[in-house]
């Protein structure tokens, strides 16, 4: 079976955090289709192990579904930096501390059937204060907390974490 083949592309929406394209294509089997993409940079999810056993969640609002959320810290990767560059910023500007040791453990496409994000997944240990304090983004307000391993995965199964990522995540380690 050959590839979907691109007829054409426009911008429908220039964003501050994404854009979205409007592409035309013909599918494998011939059809021509019109699909709606969200076009977003990679991203890096952190997973904080400050001890054995023990890992670090940020809870934050979250306009688009109005809630609350228990969930591992994560951020874009900004043009010109590698992604372990964007998990020790994120990890300094997010829960304040920086990681000695950082370990990719695979990367995802959250929702590959409109956005073309990609997801790169790390353990973060030795966790060490920083020399220079961070500074978080305009539109964050967290709360950081250390949970046990067995607690965070409980929370996810009784529903009281929400975010895909996390869920994910707590999996893999």
């Amino acid at each position: 079976m050959s590839d979907a083949q691109l007829i054409k592309s426009e911008r429908a929406f220039d964003g501050r955090v994404f854009d979205v394209d409007r592409d035309e294509v013909r599918l494998p089997h011939g059809r021509t289709v019109t699909v709606d993409v969200v076009r977003h940079p990679k991203s890096v999810v952190l997973i904080p192990v400050p001890e054995a056993g023990q890992v670090i969640l940020i809870r934050q609002y979250r306009h688009a579904v109005g809630q609350w959320l228990w969930e591992f810290p994560a951020g874009s990767i900004d043009p010109g930096e590698s992604p372990e560059q964007a998990a020790r910023r994120e990890c300094h500007e997010e829960i304040g501390q920086v990681p000695a040791t950082i370990v990719r453990l695979g990367a995802f496409y959250p929702t590959p059937g409109y956005c073309d994000e990609e997801m790169i997944f790390y353990r973060l240990s030795t966790l060490e204060d920083p020399t220079v304090p961070a500074a978080l983004d305009e539109d964050e307000d967290i709360e950081v907390r250390t949970f046990t391993l067995p607690d965070a995965r409980d929370m996810a199964r009784r529903g009281e974490i929400r975010d895909m990522k996390t869920v994910v995540a707590l999996g893999m380690i």
